[in-house]
């Protein structure tokens, strides 16, 4: 069994056109591994089936990997690590924190990891509104409210040049519309489609960067 999750996430990384090495791949599947294990007890996602899991939460995980710019991230309302233990993982050169208000799941990105050593991770038990830890130059979402939400909830977090990279589904217009309505400040700095190996729905990347008034020198 553990052959085929091998094969299939092997098989995906090529469809995004990427490449790791087998100890990567590894440390991989031993989050794969331990996503099953404690899913049964903590409900860490409603997703249950281990080939979907390698589908709906690795791959597309890894699919953001080429845009994130900067060394230091914070994921924001980390659930069960998602993308932010998969981006330690195969940026071990680069600091992930990862911060939940759910205590079961910051117990087991805690377990994950000491029992796969990422010494890249900080793990951060609190809402997102009530940490103020250092600056940061990419804050990540998955599933995350609305834009407006992750932007209003973690602006307190972001560096002068750092950019928000939220993960939706379908292209969020009206999340958009809301944001600019709301969030002046703020301005899409790209939008990327997303295409995840055995996934048929919209998947998108938003980045929204500060906007910065030009001065009339």
């Amino acid at each position: 069994m553990d052959s085929q999750y091998k094969q299939r996430l092997e098989s995906g990384i090529d469809a995004l056109s990427m490449s790791f090495n087998q100890e990567t791949i590894t440390t991989l599947l031993a989050y794969h591994q331990l996503l099953i294990k404690w899913n049964k007890a903590y409900n860490l996602t409603a997703v249950r089936d281990p080939d979907t899991m390698i589908d709906r939460h690795l791959l597309d995980s890894l699919s953001i990997a080429p845009y994130l710019k900067g060394e230091r991230f914070i994921d924001v309302g980390a659930g069960a690590g998602l993308p932010g233990i998969v981006m330690a993982i195969i940026f071990p050169q680069r600091a992930f924190d990862l911060l939940d208000s759910n205590g079961k799941k910051t117990r087991f990105l805690f377990q994950v990891k000491t029992e796969l050593q990422l010494n890249n991770i900080a793990v951060h038990h609190c809402r997102v509104e009530q940490y103020s830890g250092q600056l940061y130059d990419g804050v990540l979402s998955r599933a995350f409210a609305t834009l407006t939400d992750m932007v209003q909830g973690s602006q307190q977090l972001l560096a002068e040049q750092g950019l928000f990279y939220a993960m939706k589904g379908i292209y969020p217009e009206d999340e958009l519309k809301q944001l600019s309505q709301l969030e002046k400040s703020y301005k899409v700095e790209a939008c990327h489609q997303l295409s995840v190996p055995n996934n048929d729905g919209q998947r998108h990347l938003i980045i929204l960067k500060k906007h910065r008034e030009q001065s009339l020198g």
